[in-house]
């Protein structure tokens, strides 16, 4: 379920930290982002969103690159 304060993941500045809330897309998809770590609930911290081209996030001491159509199915809380 998502609430009010559930944004893509492809919304986050460089440096911001959240949690992975919901998956949204296939079960193909959602399947492959669960193979990279990136599971409800799991901790993630975006290192580089230029605004356009790919994601550079850090998901359990893990870097991942992530094209923007796939994390903009990834919708996290962003940290207080």
């Amino acid at each position: 379920m998502n609430t009010s304060a559930d944004v893509p993941l492809t919304d986050l500045p460089g440096g911001a930290h959240a949690a992975v809330r919901a998956l949204r897309g296939g079960r193909e998809l959602a399947s492959r982002l669960i193979a990279m770590g990136l599971a409800v609930g799991t901790p993630i911290e975006v290192l580089q969103n230029r605004g356009r081209g790919p994601l550079l996030v850090l998901v359990r001491d893990t870097r991942i690159a992530l094209g923007r159509g796939e994390a903009a199915k990834v919708m996290v809380e962003a940290a207080s």
